[in-house]
């Protein structure tokens, strides 16, 4: 059996109650909030991340990078940032003397993560970078050879490890409150009709990859690793399309199955054409469940013995406070690199199934 590393098993917790901490940690040390300079300005920065740095307590918008000089007044007047923490793409070594910036967290198409990732690291800032890390395993790794030579550190933005319904899911299936499981079912799929503004990327073979796969076939691979909490032993897979104008480039639907020890097997779906968005977890004592699962809010979640009741959270805020406390605690990250690389080497063996038709067993997991 392949199980997850004890530091991961360690960094699971209950994440939604520790922003009171972090707060408190900050006012009794009197440390000033970590600059943060958010590389890319689209709408996932525009409507999640920005205004979740008006609202941390150990860290503040310091600086943009951007590549469209129309936006820069709008977020200048916003969050108060000066000439000096404006920069572009091409001068964004310039940020390494800028000591307002401890660190750069990436929210370019996933194509883009490495090269920035890198340039960011080498400017000597940490990086936080959006999911799905990197095209490859091995863009992930040198982006994780890139922090460990600069002395920093590296982690994704996977916010639903703060969540508390996902959080509620992880402890009950690594402490068997309900016994094993026994089976999972994960579908994050959403029908796409416009083909523009943020989403061009997404149907993009160059930007985007392999479409839905990454974009959200990515919260899928992620939901069913910490449903088993163990790693897959091998995959079988298969990608179509329907509406072959649109998606040109990458195909619109992804489907397929991961097998874990004893024969147990995972299924998911990740579509631009489907609709659905869920967490099953069928285990010795009955079902969780997360359905909606995935939305930055409005998650209902159910066990066997009843709905979880969680107050809704900013999960963006709590991702960010939780990531910077790492880097000031010197702590493991709960979301390193490593983790990144993890999940792509489970989303290229899904793409070379579907490629093939055959099944594609795993090698080596690192993390």
């Amino acid at each position: 059996m392949k199980t997850f590393s004890r530091r991961h098993a360690l960094c699971l917790g209950a994440a939604a109650t520790a922003a009171p901490f972090l707060k408190l940690r900050a006012q009794e040390a009197g440390q000033k909030k970590l600059g943060v300079a958010l590389l890319g300005l689209g709408d996932y920065a525009t409507k999640q991340l920005g205004p979740a740095l008006k609202k941390t307590s150990n860290a503040r918008l310091a600086a943009i990078i951007t590549g469209s000089p129309d936006k820069v007044p709008k977020w200048q007047q916003e969050y108060e940032i000066p000439d000096s923490g404006v920069y572009d793409y091409k001068n964004l070594e310039k940020i390494a003397d800028n000591k307002d910036v401890d660190i750069i967290y990436v929210v370019t198409p996933t194509a883009l993560h490495p090269e920035y990732t890198i340039r960011a690291l080498e400017a000597g800032k940490h990086v936080i970078c959006e999911k799905p890390m990197a095209p490859t395993p091995e863009d992930c790794a040198r982006m994780i050879k890139a922090a460990a030579d600069q002395k920093k550190m590296l982690q994704i933005g996977y916010r639903l490890h703060w969540d508390p319904f996902h959080l509620r899911l992880m402890e009950a299936i690594k402490t068997k409150e309900f016994g094993d499981w026994k089976a999972i079912d994960v579908v994050d799929a959403g029908r796409m009709n416009d083909f523009t503004r943020h989403n061009a990327w997404r149907v993009n073979k160059e930007l985007g990859i392999a479409g839905a796969l990454y974009d959200l076939g990515v919260y899928c691979v992620q939901a069913m690793l910490y449903s088993a909490q163990e790693h897959p032993l091998k995959v079988t897979a298969k990608s179509w399309t329907e509406r072959e104008k649109e998606f040109s480039q990458v195909p619109e639907h992804w489907e397929w199955e991961l097998e874990f020890s004893g024969g147990r097997k995972a299924k998911a779906l990740a579509s631009y054409g489907q609709n659905g968005n869920h967490v099953k977890v069928e285990t010795e004592k009955g079902e969780i469940r997360i359905d909606p699962a995935y939305g930055y809010s409005g998650q209902k979640g159910f066990t066997p013995t009843g709905a979880m009741d969680f107050k809704p959270v900013f999960q963006q805020q709590l991702q960010i406070e939780g990531q910077v406390e790492a880097i000031l605690s010197g702590k493991p990250s709960k979301v390193p690199g490593e983790m990144g690389r993890r999940d792509i080497q489970v989303i290229r063996g899904i793409m070379e199934a579907a490629e093939s038709g055959k099944t594609v067993e795993f090698g080596k997991f690192d993390y």
